[in-house]
């Protein structure tokens, strides 16, 4: 008989609620700190609980952090420090996602593909540069934004306006004070999240997710409305190609610094007519990309996260052939201030759908329950992911798409284009 294993999350959105229910699905006992209300449950032999203590005074045999807030902030060195097996890297390779200038120099020096860039702290030579490019102009905060620090637009004095906000610190506080501009670049987009152990990378299943708050693209960034895995286009030797274009690379210059680096090293990549280009880096599971691969995994991954936090990962890991799409329940006037406290209809006492459908599962993010036995309640932007499996894109849209109509709230926004067009291209086939 198996002993028992346990993990701790970092976190409380759907990305941990999603690596959470995956590792009690695998038969973990799963602490999620700080977590949130619709996250505890028992799975067959496994279960998650919460726990309001801070992840360094918990005691399991796996850490595994979601936000990046914390990553930059050294959590990871901490846990270490006191002996614990993590899943995230240090502080120092964190700053790959903390600094976006550092992330560019880092690419650089390691010859990865990216577009071009230029880093400002003060408006005219921005604006300068602005006029000397074509659109589309892109913009970003240097540091954290919570993924809403990207402007694209095709109007340059919208572009020079997004500048003026940033670096006024009106928009993003003190993570706007410099900003980088890039190339606009075009293309299909592709996430690809690596498992690394310090010397070696192995991919997970690609994913793609969706920026704009609106159906074709439009609007402003939020945290991502939605995902879908696999992607039709990008097949297993596509990603062999990308691991060994973007990731490999930027590991060995993590490392030549002196980096040890244990965990996700998420690539955000464009897939130009020029070849892939790395749009930007992040240094943990993507959301709500984790919310398509994790429910994919075919390997046991509590085993596989053990070996990227003891530095011995044995190969990549196997992944269904089931696809995944994810449709995000997004509160009333996200991303700009969300209307919070109203009340969601549509869950059972468990806070997975009432009238269930096979195949899909709801992972809490801005979610709250004041009264245990009462109605969960909006706390946050984005709220809900619906995530469905199915043998096919279309089929798992679908059932995402069914299962999201279950639930409601006043002023609930979501897209209804997630993963259409890739449903087509791979009917097509």
């Amino acid at each position: 008989m198996r002993a028992a294993r346990t993990a701790v999350i970092v976190g409380s959105g759907g990305r941990e609620h999603a690596l959470a229910r995956q590792l009690a699905h695998d038969g973990v006992t799963v602490t999620v700190t700080p977590g949130n209300q619709g996250m505890p449950d028992t799975i067959g032999e496994g279960s998650i609980v919460l726990n309001p203590r801070s992840a360094e005074e918990l005691e399991a045999d796996l850490f595994v952090i979601g936000p990046e807030v914390p990553l930059v902030d050294g959590l990871a060195d901490r846990l270490r420090a006191q002996g614990k097996k993590v899943v995230g890297p240090g502080a120092a390779g964190a700053q790959l996602e903390g600094s976006k200038a550092f992330m560019k120099e880092l690419l650089a020096e390691a010859g990865v593909p990216t577009a071009q860039f230029w880093t400002f702290t003060s408006v005219e030579p921005a604006a300068a540069r602005l006029r000397q490019l074509d659109p589309p102009y892109v913009i970003k905060t240097d540091g954290l934004a919570a993924g809403k620090g990207v402007f694209v637009t095709d109007d340059l004095d919208e572009a020079i306006r997004d500048v003026e906000e940033k670096l006024s610190g009106r928009s993003f506080g003190d993570a706007g004070l410099t900003v980088v501009i890039e190339e606009g670049l075009r293309g299909p987009e592709c996430s690809l999240m690596a498992l690394c152990d310090g010397t070696t990378a192995v991919a997970c299943a690609p994913a793609q997710d969706f920026k704009r708050i609106g159906d074709g693209d439009q609007g402003p960034n939020t945290g991502g409305m939605g995902a879908y895995s696999p992607l039709p286009l990008v097949d297993d030797s596509m990603v062999s190609d990308l691991l060994d274009v973007a990731v490999v690379p930027t590991l060995q210059a993590l490392n030549a610094r002196g980096i040890d680096y244990r965990g996700v090293l998420y690539a955000g990549l464009m897939l130009t007519k020029n070849g892939p280009k790395v749009i930007e880096f992040n240094v943990r599971f993507g959301d709500p990309e984790t919310q398509v691969i994790a429910p994919r995994f075919a390997s046991d991954f509590f085993d596989v996260l053990m070996e990227v936090a003891t530095g011995s990962l044995s190969g990549p890991p196997a992944f269904s052939s089931q696809a995944a799409v994810t449709v995000v329940l997004a509160a009333p006037n996200y991303p700009s201030t969300p209307v919070l406290g109203g009340e969601i209809r549509g869950l059972g006492a468990t806070g997975q759908l009432a009238d269930p459908i096979e195949g899909v599962t709801v992972f809490h993010a801005g979610t709250k329950r004041p009264d245990p036995i009462g109605p969960f309640l909006v706390s946050g932007g984005r709220v809900l992911s619906v995530t469905a499996l199915g043998e096919t894109l279309e089929e798992a849209r679908a059932k995402a798409y069914l299962g999201a109509a279950r639930i409601d709230f006043d002023g609930v926004q979501r897209r209804e284009d997630i993963a259409a067009l890739a449903a087509k291209e791979e009917g097509a086939r």
